[in-house]
């Protein structure tokens, strides 16, 4: 097995040590990083160039850390996990703690949520997406945002709706206006987008659901 160089904590560039005290339980360990990120990466329904968008990482690196031929350094880990919406320890901890059954989220403990659209802000009110197939965030997206000028189209579906400002969304050939109190449902298996030209910021509760 091959560890990619760069810095980490592991002195060598890898984010495992490379003289630990218990070599089984760290091989356990190091063997398992691939295939977590492989079963996140499917359950995002994300090719290997969509993971590289998001993370920022080489489709060649993420390819090779999934098969287990390369450890990744600490940096790449973080990039893959800040992608995938999981704390590095689900990476590294040999034991997962029990599934949870309920999650609690305080208004002021929302946790941020990655997203490479410029100028959308997600707070996840969610549980964490390994264990749950929906995720609901609040989301704020600020005057001139929008998905870009490529139409996106993935599995799943997503529902918004809206808390304030307005908010233009096109599926298909539809386009909607939506206001505050508006909701709207739809298949990501359809071509869509969305866009904020107004002056003020529109925030709604936006839930997508990725197949299994």
């Amino acid at each position: 097995m091959r560890r990619e160089t760069g810095t980490g904590n592991g002195g060598d560039g890898s984010a495992i040590p490379s003289n630990p005290t218990h070599g089984e339980d760290l091989s356990a360990v190091v063997n398992s990083i691939g295939p977590k990120v492989r079963h996140l990466r499917k359950q995002w329904n994300l090719s290997l160039q969509q993971l590289a968008d998001r993370s920022n990482v080489s489709t060649a690196a993420i390819h090779k850390v999934e098969q287990g031929a390369m450890v990744p350094t600490i940096t790449t880990l973080l990039k893959l996990a800040a992608a995938l919406e999981q704390p590095v320890s689900y990476f590294v901890e040999e034991d997962q703690e029990p599934p949870l059954y309920a999650v609690f989220t305080p208004a002021d403990e929302r946790r941020s949520i990655y997203t490479p659209h410029e100028g959308l802000t997600l707070g996840g009110i969610s549980g964490p997406y390994g264990q749950y197939f929906v995720a609901t965030a609040i989301a704020e997206v600020e005057p001139g945002a929008g998905s870009g000028e490529n139409p996106l189209r993935h599995a799943g579906e997503e529902l918004i709706h809206m808390l304030s400002g307005r908010l233009d969304v096109d599926v298909g050939d539809q386009s909607f206006q939506l206001r505050r109190g508006d909701s709207i449902h739809f298949r990501t298996d359809q071509e869509h987008r969305w866009h904020n030209p107004y002056r003020h910021t529109a925030r709604a509760v936006w839930t997508a659901l990725r197949p299994s």
